[in-house]
């Protein structure tokens, strides 16, 4: 995939719509009234889609087709300028197809989510149009916006300063694996659901010649043979070893095996056996962690400085 001009929505700010959708999983319902609740006491005018509650179709909230007419509406309407996914889960693959290219340039506008919303990333992406990796309404309603994430996905959006900086200190619980500095375009989001687009137009792990690019990866629920493939995967294809920078996430509930203690041991043994000499990052706070989900802009330029004790992220937002 050829990086290409990134383009950045129209700055989030008091008074503006945000729409909530469930593109994917069925949600419960006080997460969504919960957040929408929350996101009207800071000032924001709040709809929700007609299909995010009361039309669930077996695990989904609501029939595929009900689901892309959500997103379609929100996206078309000019009032919205942010789109909040309500939770991932599965489904998210299935609106790609049929969501018109042409959309996306109208009026281009905040998508937020993680976890299964990382296909409607890849989407975005594809459009050169940048996107947040971050809380959706399930994790505003149990946060609240005092939590340091949160702020930060506001003010990401807000685009009040140039750029987002995080430092964690290794003490924090982030492991620095190889140290270094790296810059490139910011691109990833959940390991599972991007490796299912690979070979397709919304391949965003894909790192062409010359691109200067950081992952970011992160994935719940699978078990360390399944991501130990997906890693493979990449490193056949050459990928892994033309990204400039690897930032690992959360990797939650999932069990030792027979062959690796922890899925830190088998990532840091892999990328050892394939040389592997990037600065990389394991348990970078994003991802399914409770409360350590720091927002990321798909397809930002960024700067990644790993000391030995010490990483940097900087985003840059224009």
């Amino acid at each position: 995939m050829k990086s290409a001009p990134i383009r950045f929505p129209e700055p989030l700010k008091e008074g503006d719509t945000i729409c909530i959708i469930a593109p994917a999983t069925e949600v419960k319902e006080e997460y969504v009234y919960g957040a929408a609740s929350m996101l009207r006491n800071h000032g924001y005018k709040v709809i929700l889609a007609p299909h995010t509650l009361g039309h669930v179709s077996g695990t989904y909230a609501a029939e595929t087709a009900a689901r892309l007419d959500d997103f379609i509406a929100a996206y078309s309407d000019e009032e919205v300028k942010c789109i909040l996914c309500a939770r991932g889960g599965y489904g998210c693959i299935q609106l790609l197809a049929d969501i018109p290219g042409s959309l996306m340039f109208s009026s281009p506008k905040w998508i937020v989510g993680f976890s299964d919303v990382s296909a409607l990333h890849a989407m975005m992406l594809r459009h050169s149009i940048a996107s947040l990796h971050a809380g959706m309404a399930k994790h505003i309603f149990e946060l609240g916006f005092d939590d340091d994430s949160v702020k930060a996905a506001f003010e990401i959006m807000s685009c009040r300063e140039p750029q987002i900086s995080y430092t964690f200190p290794a003490s924090d619980g982030v492991s620095i694996l190889r140290s270094g500095t790296a810059c490139g375009q910011l691109r990833g989001g959940n390991f599972a659901v991007l490796n299912g687009l690979a070979a397709t137009e919304f391949d965003i792990l894909r790192i062409d010649e010359g691109e200067e690019v950081i992952l970011f990866l992160e994935d719940i629920g699978e078990a360390i043979y399944e991501v130990d493939r997906m890693l493979w995967r990449l490193y056949l294809s050459g990928s892994l070893s033309r990204a400039k920078g690897l930032i690992f996430g959360s990797f939650s509930n999932y069990r030792p095996d027979k062959n690796h203690p922890s899925m830190e041991e088998m990532i840091a043994s892999r990328l050892s056996l394939w040389g592997i000499d990037c600065p990389v990052v394991l348990r970078f706070p994003f991802g399914h962690e409770d409360g350590r989900n720091y927002p990321l802009v798909e397809g930002c330029p960024a700067e990644l400085r790993a000391t030995d004790d010490t990483v940097t992220l900087i985003q840059h937002l224009r």
